[in-house]
């Protein structure tokens, strides 16, 4: 079947544009806007790295290795678009809008980092595997019936291919030709289980053949490839010809969360491999220098600003107002049962009935 899926590729390892196709496309501002928002998710994530490490942070999942797929795709959205995030895409919410510092607070287990920006459809993260992919088909399908040109995307690891919730979602997406993106990044492991462990198919894209709509599969680390084919998928959404699948085939070169040890199921040998030879930014560097796009003093000047902007959110978020403990009570239902208005009562005399 994998002939049937070949992996798509516009700029190769090297930098060489190897699709002509495009080429028109490919503007200076387009590669630099790549590469700005790829190098912001990246320090955003080592900095949450950091933090964690230090014990600023809760756990944390770190997702470099995976810049092109999440940066790709979401620049290929327009404003008004929904994004359906796991708890592994926050490079791809802070490139569509989300705010930084919010997104640090997420990840201090505020309920304040799942408010997205005024206007920004973004979904709370999803940490329950392919939850969020019934909830995509649903707003796309709300788009469709009112009528707009709105689409959806559902971002989801190749682990979620394996749950309930992703089949039903493209079966009520294709049953209703909703316009939406079902975006894959097959890392290659399910948490600690390897692909090849986890499912019989070759690939994740042919198992868009059951519900009548395009598999794609592309290079991961391809940011080129990964922006044209998510746009023509939501070209196509938005002129009533239904939904995409693609698999975005990449890596993480870390572990699956900071509690995780990636050395007990996998060579991390491979990620130095990768890191030298399939780097996604290292890709769009290859390209820029060898179409006179680099700037030396740009791309110092856009680190300076990046760092500048991941710290400031750091301090914005450290300052944030102590959390009110009544939430973790009063918002469970309209009314309190008596069991959480007991648990409530005991727990603010545990504190010294402060609330």
């Amino acid at each position: 079947m994998t002939t049937k899926f070949p992996i798509l590729q516009i700029v190769d390892e090297s930098g060489e544009l190897i699709n002509e196709q495009y080429k028109e496309q490919i503007t200076e501002e387009l590669v630099k806007t790549f590469y700005y928002n790829m190098v912001r998710i990246r320090t955003f994530d080592r900095k949450a790295i950091s933090l964690q490490r230090q014990g600023r942070l809760g756990t944390y999942a770190p997702f470099e290795g995976q810049e092109a797929s999440q940066v790709g795709s979401a620049l290929a959205l327009e404003k008004d678009d929904w994004v359906f995030p796991t708890y592994r895409d926050h490079g791809a919410t802070l490139t569509f809008g989300a705010n930084m510092a919010r997104t640090y607070l997420y990840w201090n287990g505020r309920v304040e980092g799942c408010v997205p920006e005024e206007g920004k459809k973004i979904f709370p993260p999803a940490v329950p595997i392919a939850t969020q992919i019934p909830h995509a088909a649903g707003a796309a399908m709300a788009e469709k019936r009112k009528g707009t040109k709105n689409a959806a995307i559902a971002y989801f690891g190749d682990g979620a291919t394996s749950e309930g919730d992703f089949h039903e979602g493209l079966n009520f997406a294709s049953v209703f030709q909703a316009p939406a993106i079902f975006f894959n990044q097959n890392n290659g492991f399910a948490i600690s289980v390897p692909i090849e462990k986890q499912m019989n198919s070759e690939t994740i894209a042919q198992k868009a053949v059951a519900y009548d709509m395009p598999g794609i599969r592309v290079d991961g680390n391809d940011i080129f490839a990964v922006y044209f084919q998510t746009k023509e998928g939501l070209d196509r959404a938005r002129n009533g010809e239904g939904p995409t699948l693609i698999e975005a085939m990449t890596w993480r070169y870390g572990a699956h969360t900071t509690a995780d040890d990636p050395t007990k199921y996998r060579n991390q040998s491979d990620s130095d491999e990768i890191r030298e030879i399939r780097d996604p930014l290292l890709r769009v560097e290859r390209y820029m220098k060898l179409n006179g796009f680099w700037d030396e003093e740009w791309v110092e000047k856009i680190k300076e600003e990046i760092t500048n902007e991941v710290e400031q959110a750091v301090k914005d978020m450290e300052s944030f107002p102590k959390p009110n403990v009544n939430d973790l009570f009063d918002h469970v239902f309209e009314t309190p049962t008596w069991t959480i208005a007991k648990q409530k009562e005991q727990y603010l005399q545990l504190l010294g009935g402060e609330g």
